[in-house]
């Protein structure tokens, strides 16, 4: 009896990082619990769970600069505001508890498509198309998007079927890996599963651009970047073949990077 008791408990209470290496599920979590490791980082944490940052961080009475520390709770059964706007009130919502709590275990159902995903945002500056696909840019939403790499697609972003939050681009071990915008490196490390050598760039309060499977990363945590900046090194850490994986996320939700970054 005492072990199904700790059974039960560990599951209503902690979220396993096994729980994100389902191909098919698709955060964001509203259940159960964080205990802050050594090293991690609130962007990181949010990403992992498909939150977005500041929402977390309200969530847990939490404001900006969104330090945290090693063995903190973060409570992921509670929601925040995502932003505080003049009329905005960052005040946390508890969510119902889950009538059956081991039900959480189970495989997860494909995530719903939402307009914050589908629906293709306003381009306010075309690029130039005679330019080099490397140095053409892409203004939406207020931010000029460069591709981070040259080679080809080979899989495109999917929120159903087969999930990929973004898009794989072919390359050689050793390619530069570009910023696709100015902004602040926010992560860089391999603390994320099925990423690998991992960089998550943030742009503003909204928009955050992430570059997976890299070799080698060549900038640090709180480093600004320039748009066309070479940040990392391809590579296939985390994966079977040497690609990247390059993610849009648009206040913690992954969006269609094909929206954003200029036509080929």
């Amino acid at each position: 009896m005492l072990a199904l008791l700790l059974l039960f408990g560990a599951i209503s209470g902690c979220n396993t990082q096994a729980l994100h290496q389902d191909d098919i599920y698709n955060p964001p979590v509203y259940w159960g619990r964080h205990v802050v490791r050594q090293g991690e980082t609130l962007y990181g944490i949010a990403w992992t769970y498909g939150r977005d940052y500041q929402e977390l961080g309200r969530a847990n009475g939490m404001a900006p600069p969104w330090t945290i520390r090693a063995g903190q709770v973060l409570r992921l059964d509670v929601r925040g505001a995502a932003q505080s706007g003049s009329g905005a009130r960052a005040t946390a919502k508890t969510s119902r508890p889950a009538a059956n709590p081991s039900a959480r275990t189970s495989r997860a159902k494909p995530a719903r498509q939402t307009q914050a995903n589908t629906r293709k945002p306003a381009v306010t500056r075309k690029p130039d198309s005679s330019a080099p696909l490397a140095s053409r840019s892409q203004t939406v939403a207020s931010i000029p998007w460069r591709w981070p790499h040259s080679g080809t697609v080979i899989a495109g972003y999917s929120a159903s079927g087969k999930v990929n939050k973004g898009i794989d681009i072919a390359g050689k071990a050793g390619d530069a890996v570009r910023a696709a915008a100015d902004g602040n490196v926010v992560y860089a490390g391999n603390g994320l599963l099925g990423y690998g050598n991992l960089i998550i760039v943030n742009h503003n309060e909204h928009y955050l651009s992430a570059y997976a499977h890299n070799r080698k990363i060549r900038v640090g945590e709180g480093e600004k970047v320039k748009a066309g900046q070479v940040i990392a090194e391809l590579g296939s850490s985390g994966t079977e073949r040497p690609k990247l994986h390059f993610e849009i996320r648009k206040n913690g939700n992954p969006v269609d990077p094909a929206h954003y970054l200029p036509p080929r």
